[in-house]
Parts: structure tokens; sequence; C-alpha cells
């Protein structure tokens, strides 16, 4: 597949995940999911803005997640 077409369908899985999270009500029973690989978008760390203060959510060497503030 071609970078283009490979960035295409990323592109659009993110629109068809982001779709279902803002249409799904809050429900703290039933909590939504969403994989690292559609969060992330390629990336190894990502910025997660809440309560005015700024977290990084990053991908170790190893696979795992660790989130700092």
């Amino acid at each position: 597949m071609s970078g283009n077409l490979i960035k295409s369908e990323m592109d659009k899985s993110l629109m068809e995940d982001s779709k279902v999270l803002s249409s799904r009500a809050v429900d703290s029973s039933n909590p939504y999911v969403i994989t690292s690989e559609v969060l992330f978008n390629g990336a190894r760390e990502l910025l997660i803005k809440h309560a005015n203060e700024s977290y990084r959510l990053r991908i170790t060497n190893q696979g795992k997640l660790i989130l700092t503030k």
C-alpha cells in the first residue's frame, strides 16, 4: 500500500471512531473502548489535557504505556 492510501484508511478509521465516541451517551457502567493504535495514530506519545493540566502518555520500547504529569 502506498503511504497516502494508508494515511487515508487511518483517517477514515479515526473519523468513524470519533463518530461512535461522540454519539455515545456517558455511561460509567459501560465505558467505551478505543484502541491504542487509533489513539496514538502512529505516534509514540501524545498529550492529554485534563482540568487545565497536561499529561503525557507514551509507548515504551517494551510496548507498555506510561502516563506522566
